[in-house]
């Protein structure tokens, strides 16, 4: 292996001008492998966290309400114009059970209860539709950390305390320390007073939930000791379509993964990362073919060399290896220099780009990058490496 590998080098050496070209093209092709992997994996990091860091990744309710439709009469037929149900608010049946299994399921990382319902925010003349989400504050804040989120006062839900977001706050001139009259459709009347306020950056939610005790919700929705809504965390968000399933037949609940909720966004994941994918193939294409091409001419300048190493013994076999060594060399070589690219524009943009985002680099993607580069050298060399064993000596030596 020695001899081949001196003679490789020899060659490369030689062509010094064609071995710093390759490198350099393989280097830009595998930086802009590993910057766009990167970019697309800081982007679709940052849409998981913005879209989850609003909402669980499972829920579980009650079963939508069917009519109950009899069937008819011996010897006649019935024709049924059927209306879908109004689904009335109310609790999951032995919630306190499930929520005691859900807690034992080695996938889910948190459960928590919550009772939620539609209600009015009054203040003086001012009124607003609002939802309200009665909490059990230790369980919920390993779902959502609300906490992490206020912009005034604390995040208590205590008896007689509330938290509001800010864009209701804005809508009904309310401050942390003020009161709020809460009134629903269930006759529940109730004035509570704004321990804090939050911006989780949606505004839908920050115009309108309303986070409260479980308890001060049950009365004002008319529902003792019921909760509508269980929320569950799991360890692989990517699996939570899974997990949903399972608990769906465990239980005969409702059920309902945040990958189902955000079909669109996650069809609109997994195009990015097909797309990444194909700019991924195309630029390896042209590192192989780049490659493939330098080889060929090198294998073509140099035939009266190759003719002359077989003529003193040099064999196929050996003759192969020495363009399958010049072929991992250079993906190799151009992947690190390629890496090490891909990194100084990771830094560049982290540094001085727009900051909307954080671009991560796993270290995984650079080692994957590196033994692609030098696969797909090693392939691509294969084509001319054979044509140099299999060239003949004799002819070989007289080409001029």
């Amino acid at each position: 292996m020695w001899t081949e590998w001196a003679i490789a080098t020899k060659f490369l050496r030689e062509g010094r001008t064609q071995s710093a070209l390759i490198l350099i093209g393989i280097g830009v092709g595998v930086a802009v492998i590993v910057f766009i992997t990167a970019l697309i994996t800081g982007l679709q990091n940052n849409i998981i966290d913005r879209t989850l860091g609003t909402q669980p990744h499972i829920k579980l309710s009650a079963p939508d309400e069917v009519n109950r439709i009899f069937p008819p009469a011996d010897n006649s037929v019935q024709l049924v114009l059927e209306s879908k149900r109004a689904q009335r608010l109310r609790s999951i049946n032995n919630w306190l059970q499930l929520v005691d299994v859900l807690d034992t399921l080695p996938t889910i990382t948190a459960v928590s209860p919550v009772i939620s319902g539609p209600a009015f925010a009054r203040r003086g003349e001012a009124l607003q539709s609002v939802v309200l989400i009665g909490i059990n504050d230790e369980r919920y804040q390993k779902i959502l950390p609300v906490s992490e989120d206020i912009i005034a006062g604390v995040f208590d839900v205590g008896a007689g305390q509330a938290a509001i977001g800010k864009q209701l706050a804005i809508e009904l001139g309310i401050s942390v320390g003020d009161k709020l009259r809460l009134q629903t459709g269930q006759g529940g009347d109730s004035v509570l007073n704004i321990a804090g306020i939050f911006e989780l950056g949606v505004r839908e939610i920050d115009a309108r939930y309303v986070y409260l005790d479980m308890s001060q919700a049950q009365s004002l929705l008319n529902l003792p000791g019921a909760a509508t809504v269980i929320d569950m965390t799991v360890t692989d968000i990517f699996r939570a379509d899974i997990t949903a399933t399972r608990i769906r037949r465990l239980t005969n609940q409702k059920v309902e993964s945040w990958m189902e909720s955000n079909a669109q966004l996650l069809n609109a994941l997994q195009s990015q990362s097909l797309s990444t994918n194909m700019i991924s193939v195309f630029v390896a294409l042209s590192v192989a073919l780049g490659i493939a091409s330098v080889l060929s001419v090198s294998v073509v300048q140099r035939t009266r060399e190759i003719g002359i190493l077989r003529a003193i013994g040099i064999r196929r076999s050996q003759m192969l290896r020495v363009f399958l060594i010049q072929g991992a060399l250079f993906g190799l070589f151009g992947s690190l220099l390629g890496a090490v690219s891909g990194c100084v524009l990771v830094w560049v943009f982290n540094t001085f780009g727009p900051r909307l985002f954080f671009i991560p680099v796993d270290p995984n993607l650079l080692l994957t990058a590196t033994l692609l580069a030098t696969l797909t050298g090693i392939i691509s060399a294969s084509i001319p490496a054979r044509r140099a064993a299999h060239l003949d000596p004799v002819e070989a030596m007289r080409h001029v």
